[in-house]
């Protein structure tokens, strides 16, 4: 099994900043791709940035919305994965969810939230205009 804690959640005013951080235990040495998802109420999870783990240069992939302001990354000394989210906006309002997965993502299906096996209890970003 793996664990997933998410933190670094809040409150900011549009054009601000936040990192989240999402600290993985348990049997991380099966885990080679690690993603934050979120869910804006009455919304479909969906993708928001993945991270290949598994050793190499750490593919990233992001959804169209957050490219350019978002940034995933790796500290695998800390079995941690974190979400730089520059230049926020009122529609990035969310429950972000961290995920983590043992088997390959091929093409665009690194974005669908059925794609991946362990999950975080989330946590809240919330973007005032």
């Amino acid at each position: 099994q793996v664990q997933l804690v998410e933190s670094g959640g809040g409150s900011v005013q549009a054009g601000g900043s936040l990192r989240l951080s999402c600290a993985a235990s348990g049997y991380t040495y099966s885990i080679k791709y690690m993603g934050w998802f979120r869910q804006a109420p009455g919304k479909e999870r969906e993708g928001v940035a993945g991270i290949y783990t598994g050793g190499g240069g750490g593919s990233t992939f992001y959804a169209d919305s957050v490219k350019g302001r978002f940034t995933i990354s790796q500290d695998n000394a800390k079995n941690t994965v974190y979400l730089q989210m520059n230049s926020l906006k009122p529609e990035d309002t969310a429950m972000y969810y961290c995920a983590a997965d043992p088997r390959p993502k091929y093409g665009g299906s690194w974005y669908e939230p059925a794609e991946w096996y362990y999950w975080g209890q989330g946590t809240q970003v919330t973007v005032s205009s």
